[in-house]
């Protein structure tokens, strides 16, 4: 009788991303080594970690390209196309074993660049998002989304007004008029939910201006099984397609965004776009948490 070895659990590593600190940012576990995993498996994973997404990696197309890989992303309750801050966590992983420099990641949503640096002794990432859209949204969706959130009409943006922006996963974005109706996050995570299904949204995209290039933003994600997201970087990257798109601002620019504060989870997203060209480029630190 032969006796097989059970197949050893993978080694998961912990990360918080948008952040140079272990108590702020998004946390994300890493699978540096995810082959032979199944999808059951990486959902049971992320449910278990509990975070709002964790990235499992296995060797890229090219199997001789070292610094290739594809990259998968599994919320506690499915997989998600795409995730900004689980791709930065991913690749400052990677930075820490292997060098700073060019990675490449194969995406569900597509290929996306990556370039890790180091900035004062921390390791940052800077991605590069897919093609990005900006539809218009239906009144009535808007409606019921304000519905949705204890939100008045009268208490949004003009000047921002609403859309889907996507950048590998789509978002409704939505302005708040002050900081104050942004501060008082309390909505119907049911309700939400099931509009979310129906639009299929990844995050819905609450923002407020508070100048020309700097954002304050939340993201309640009830389709991952989580309230609330301290910092999106794919939610970024769909957002500063919006400005632009909505000439909100220049062809070249470069926008911050604040994530996370209210949450008691500060994070910092960096957002890039450059003239003739229409990919957004979102950078962040992302630290090692023991657990």
């Amino acid at each position: 009788m032969t006796n097989t070895a059970p197949t050893p659990a993978p080694e998961v590593l912990h990360y918080t991303a948008f952040s140079t600190s272990p108590d702020g940012g998004n946390g994300a576990g890493v699978v540096l080594d995810a082959t032979g995993l199944g999808d059951r498996e990486m959902v049971e994973i992320a449910a278990e970690l509990g975070y709002s997404e964790s990235a499992f990696l296995t060797p890229g197309p090219d199997p001789d390209d070292k610094r290739s890989f594809t990259l998968r992303y599994f919320s506690p309750k499915a997989e998600v196309d795409f995730c900004g801050h689980a791709t930065v966590a991913a690749a400052v992983a990677l930075g820490e074993q292997f060098g700073t420099g060019d990675l490449e990641f194969h995406t569900a949503a597509g290929r996306v660049p990556v370039a890790v640096g180091s900035e004062d002794g921390v390791l940052k990432a800077t991605l590069t998002s897919v093609e990005p859209r900006v539809h218009e949204v239906a009144q009535d969706d808007v409606r019921e989304a304000l519905a949705a959130l204890g939100w008045q009409a009268d208490e949004l943006d003009s000047a921002l007004p609403p859309r889907i922006a996507y950048a590998g996963v789509r978002h409704l974005v939505l302005a708040a008029a002050t900081r104050e109706r942004l501060a008082e996050l309390d909505y119907d995570f049911d309700a939400l939910l099931a509009l979310m299904r129906r639009l299929d949204l990844t995050t819905v995209q609450l923002v407020w201006r508070e100048n020309p290039t700097t954002f304050h933003v939340r993201d309640p994600f009830p389709v991952g099984g989580v309230v609330e997201d301290a910092a999106t970087g794919a939610a970024a990257a769909a957002f500063g397609a919006y400005t632009r798109e909505l000439g909100l601002v220049p062809a070249q620019a470069r926008l911050t965004l604040h994530q996370g504060h209210d949450m008691g989870r500060p994070s910092l997203l960096e957002v890039e776009l450059r003239a003739g060209e229409r990919r957004v480029r979102v950078t962040g630190a992302a630290v090692r948490v023991q657990c």
